[in-house]
């Protein structure tokens, strides 16, 4: 039971899902869980495993999507550990203002059940559209971190396994081509969708088709590289193309927090803070560089 349910909760985090994650760690009496009994729920609903059915079960459903909405807002500081009650008289007592110390539930089974949960939160997985020298850059200082990477290029040299030995995944194609394959759902697996290409034209078409996919939805984050001006005319253009302010507005352009970056070195570092920062909801003022375009 326990591979199973942590075999899930990695396949749904690196879908680019959220997995709330209750274990159960001790129990006394007859109890329904025994220790070592897990369930994980992810973000979008589905869940995995058992802590032991019935009432304890939907109170611990309960919690756990609670921490995952907290999560979603930044408001989550920490783990939760809950013993639970499971005698009917713990309910009464409580009732009447005499609490146990414990989350009492309308039970019969007379036992006592410690549960710890946590939220556990997908690792960065980034697009890296345009192969070029910023995001082999970005590629290089990832890795340390244990973060993935997959590249997009329309150039076939650009998204070479030699090139790129370590990325999830490497696609060569038209953009028309790649948009097509993908849906707003198939995305979520990216967390971040960054548009580093050779050629504004590319970047143009892919910041269109992917917003007319996700919408302004935050996740994944839409990052691009390029100057006010560059971004004034994809503006112009994805106005045009009937996408709407909102969607606009949840994009990062220019990207990087401001560090005065030059080289794709520099810059790497400069992406990478910013990604840190809002993870753990850091303010670290305006996102803004000096940009040196992939050569």
């Amino acid at each position: 039971m326990t591979q199973r349910v942590l075999e899930w909760a990695t396949q749904r985090l690196r879908c680019g899902e959220s997995v709330a994650l209750a274990s159960v760690i001790s129990a006394q009496g007859s109890v329904p869980g025994k220790p070592g009994a897990h369930l994980a729920i992810s973000d979008s609903g589905e869940s995995s495993g058992t802590v032991g059915g019935a009432g304890l079960e939907m109170k611990v459903i309960a919690h756990l999507n609670e921490m995952l909405q907290e999560s979603a807002a930044g408001e989550l500081s920490g783990g939760r550990v809950e013993t639970y009650q499971l005698r009917h008289e713990a309910l009464l007592k409580t009732a009447a203002g005499e609490s146990e110390g414990a989350t009492p539930l309308d039970s019969l089974c007379g036992g006592v059940v410690t549960v710890s949960m946590e939220v556990l939160e997908p690792m960065p997985h980034l697009l890296l559209c345009g192969g070029g020298h910023c995001a082999q850059a970005i590629a290089d200082a990832s890795a340390p971190l244990g973060w993935e990477v997959s590249v997009f290029d329309v150039r076939e040299e650009f998204a070479d396994p030699e090139m790129w030995p370590d990325a999830r995944e490497r696609i060569c194609s038209s953009v028309s081509e790649f948009l097509d394959s993908e849906s707003g759902d198939s995305l979520m697996r990216f967390s971040n969708l960054l548009l580093l290409g050779h050629d504004w034209k590319v970047d143009e078409q892919l910041l269109i088709g992917m917003l007319q996919r996700i919408g302004g939805e935050l996740r994944p984050r839409i990052g691009v590289i390029g100057s006010r001006a560059k971004w004034q005319s994809f503006v112009d253009t994805a106005v045009e193309c009937g996408i709407s302010q909102d969607a606009l507005d949840s994009v990062i352009c220019p990207i990087g927090v401001n560090i005065g970056a030059e080289s794709p070195q520099e810059i790497a570092i400069a992406v990478l803070a910013e990604i840190i920062a809002e993870q753990k909801a850091v303010v670290v003022g305006e996102a803004s560089w000096r940009v040196l375009l992939d050569r």
